[in-house]
């Protein structure tokens, strides 16, 4: 596509919420997905209930983080696809500088921003306060290479989806698991009957549970020896 910015996301606006990063025990970094907004995504600290913690919700350009379904090649969803890993990138390290580290930090995503957020931790894997793929899974076509460096040194992993999401094939999901638990992810994989391309109470409780353990975890603490 002709005249399109080298790095579509670049300049658009994180919203935060929440504790001040300095009082804050943890931090979430919440990834929102296609059509929707920053605003969108950050409706559900609400839902979350821990007013404890610090939450960034970073805005895609036009509401979309790349143009085509998660499942195509690679290549069809550049330069879009980089720019946002770029992106989530960038406001990890602004968390970070805010002083709460990745070990610290819960990256959480719904459907395309899901699919982001799974892609971004396996591609740059580490010790991560924990990972929630709701209705997402890895990004590229069945085949495409996971043979990623790094480990997630037993951050804990939740991935929820419905058995029959027209958009998220449960199959990925299942393979989204396998990968991350290779690299040291501790995965919990649920697939719910009759739900539709959504959010459900049983995915909020169980990012609540993961989000109490963090935050009674001593600060600094978090990867044993």
């Amino acid at each position: 596509m002709t005249g399109l910015p080298p790095d579509p996301h670049a300049g658009q606006p994180v919203l935060t919420a929440g504790a001040p990063p300095a009082q804050a025990r943890a931090a979430v970094l919440l990834v929102h997905g296609r059509g929707a907004s920053a605003q969108d995504i950050l409706a559900l600290a609400a839902e979350l209930d821990r007013p404890d913690l610090a939450y960034w919700a970073p805005q895609a350009a036009g509401n979309t983080w790349y143009p085509y379904p998660f499942m195509r090649p690679l290549a069809r969803n550049e330069p879009w696809l980089s720019a946002a890993l770029r992106r989530l990138g960038t406001v990890l390290g602004e968390i970070t500088a805010a002083g709460l580290p990745p070990e610290r930090t819960v990256l959480l995503g719904f459907s395309q921003g899901a699919c982001l957020a799974l892609e971004y931790a396996a591609r740059h894997a580490r010790r991560y306060g924990g990972l929630a793929g709701l209705s997402g899974g890895l990004i590229g076509p069945d085949g495409t290479p996971r043979d990623h460096a790094g480990s997630l040194a037993g951050t804990p992993v939740f991935l929820g989806s419905s058995e029959m999401d027209g958009h998220i094939p449960k199959e990925r999901v299942a393979h989204t698991a396998e990968v991350l638990r290779g690299l040291g992810g501790e995965v919990t994989m649920r697939l719910y009957a009759n739900m539709g391309h959504t959010v459900n109470q049983d995915e909020i409780e169980h990012v609540q549970r993961m989000l109490a353990g963090l935050a009674a975890e001593p600060m600094g603490g978090g990867v044993g020896v």
